[in-house]
This record gives C-alpha cells, structure tokens and sequence, in this order.
C-alpha cells in the first residue's frame, strides 16, 4: 500500500465531505493526532493520524507549492 503524504498547512480531500457541503480540509496540526479546518464553514476536528490516513483521498494543494 502506497504511503500518503501530508504536511502543514496541505489542503486535502477527504473521502467524505463535511455536512456543510465542502470537502476541503486545511491540516492545522500534525503529531499522534492530526487537526484538519473546513475550508467551508472553518469548522475544526481532531483525529488520530492513524484514522486520518485511511479517510483521506488526496492532497490538493501541498504547502510547498
């Protein structure tokens, strides 16, 4: 299985959207548990990176760009 990649401040796509309707989450956090903002409504949720990395699909917009 392919490792993800993510850093601070990437914008990801998750496998599934927020009920507001966006599926846009900027990574505020990194450590054992990651903290991921709506782009949509700004609201935060806290997961533990192990369970972040199965429900994330891709990285839109890396930090590094």
């Amino acid at each position: 299985m392919e490792q993800k990649t993510f850093q601070l401040n990437d914008i990801v796509e998750m496998k599934k959207p927020h009920p507001c309707g966006v599926n846009r989450w900027k990574v505020i956090r990194l450590g054992m548990d990651i903290r991921i903002k709506c782009e949509g409504c700004g609201h935060s949720v806290m997961i533990p990176r192990k369970d972040f990395t199965k429900k994330m699909k891709k990285v839109l917009e890396s930090s590094q760009d």
